[in-house]
């Protein structure tokens, strides 16, 4: 199986999404029907079948947790430095509109843009990895090519 690279913080907020999921959203999905199972007729009973579908949701999300956990790679970012690489966390400015963002380099489990995780999967990712402070990199968007300039990398 692929081994997942991910990071030590990532993987921690995973680890805490999968205890909740099994601690506190299985049984109350358990305890909910066992509830609508008391209303009768199973077949028109609306909050059953809420709630078998809310269950089937939380045990496919518990599979995919112990998947990717299961497969995790955590590398410790504090230990590298150099080039972009995963982990990096990576200033750079939009040499159009001279809009700064920073993003850190992430495994695509943990990738969320709004909260400036980088899937290292993402064409912007991508472009970057092997690049230095100073370097300009052209990505191509749905919106047309795009030029940054790296301002900072680090790894915290």
């Amino acid at each position: 199986m692929e081994k997942i690279p991910m990071t030590r913080t990532g993987y921690e907020v995973l680890e805490q999404e999968l205890k909740t999921l099994k601690s506190v959203d299985r049984p109350t999905v358990i305890k909910a029907i066992a509830e609508a199972r008391e209303h009768g007729d199973l077949s028109e009973n609306a909050e059953y079948h809420a709630a078998r579908e809310k269950q089937s949701f939380v045990e496919g999300r518990i599979k995919e947790l112990e998947s990717i956990l299961g497969r995790a790679e955590v590398i410790d970012t504090a230990k590298l430095s150099g080039a972009v690489k995963f982990g990096a966390t990576v200033t750079i400015v939009d040499e159009d509109s001279d809009e700064e963002r920073t993003y850190q380099i992430v495994g695509e489990a943990e990738a969320d843009l709004e909260k400036g995780l980088l899937n290292i999967k993402s064409p912007l990712a991508r472009a970057l990895i092997g690049k230095d402070e100073g370097d300009s990199v052209e990505v191509r968007t749905p919106g047309g090519d795009k030029g940054y300039e790296i301002l900072a990398v680090k790894y915290l």
